[in-house]
């Protein structure tokens, strides 16, 4: 039996069984297993972590996290710098980190800018999401900071992430760009919309990286 995906048609899944591929409107595993639901994902409770046995997600995970050819990870490309952090006003009453502890107190920092979707052989001029990680080191340990300069994520679901990804880079196959792929993704996700209005403002194309605002748009939400 075989379960056709008709709510979210995100992405084609090619594979291989016994020489043959299968149905492209059926989204599989890597080894060729059908998928009932393409997007749920087992959890300990309602808001709990993922747990080890949820093999569907992590078959998913797996494959994002080592695709290389064609290249497809995201913020492939990207430059480091080197500084420190200044405490400028007093926010003790906020937290109680050694980092904010007294005005004037300094803190060595490194960060990675980097473009979201586009490849390691991508232009640094074209429309994209900026992104960048911080090191603090701090007394206490070292503290990563990770922001991106767009206001509002296109997506919500952290599930979608990985067909956000393969839509936005380069087919296996032909190793070309696909727009058909990518805005087929974001036309049928609704809150994408908003997102989208500030990719294509000039906030997907800042005038430096010294020039990127900072938004935890992947960590904060209220329920």
């Amino acid at each position: 039996m075989k379960l056709i995906l008709t709510t979210i048609p995100l992405i084609t899944c090619f594979s291989l069984v016994n020489g043959e591929c299968q149905d492209p409107t059926v989204a599989t595993t890597g080894s060729g297993i059908p998928l009932r639901d393409r997007f749920a994902i087992r959890t300990v409770g309602c808001r709990g972590p993922v747990p080890m046995e949820a093999a569907e997600f992590l078959d998913d995970q797996s494959h994002i996290d080592r695709e290389r050819i064609p290249e497809r990870i995201v913020h492939a490309k990207g430059f480091g710098a080197k500084g420190f952090f200044e405490v400028t006003n007093d926010i003790t009453k906020y937290s109680a980190a050694k980092v904010f502890s007294s005005i004037g107190k300094k803190t060595r920092v490194t960060v990675r800018f980097s473009n979201g979707f586009a490849d390691k052989g991508g232009a640094d001029t074209q429309t994209d999401i900026r992104g960048y990680s911080i090191k603090f080191y701090t007394e206490e340990g070292i503290w990563d900071l990770v922001a991106l300069n767009l206001r509002v994520f296109v997506i919500n679901d952290p599930k979608l992430f990985s067909s956000l990804a393969h839509a936005s880079k380069r087919h296996p196959t032909t190793n070309l760009m696909n727009a058909t792929t990518f805005w087929d993704f974001l036309t049928l996700r609704p809150e994408s919309t908003h997102g989208l209005m500030w990719l294509f403002s000039q906030t997907g194309f800042p005038c430096s990286m010294r020039n990127l605002n900072a938004f935890g748009i992947n960590t904060f939400r209220e329920r």
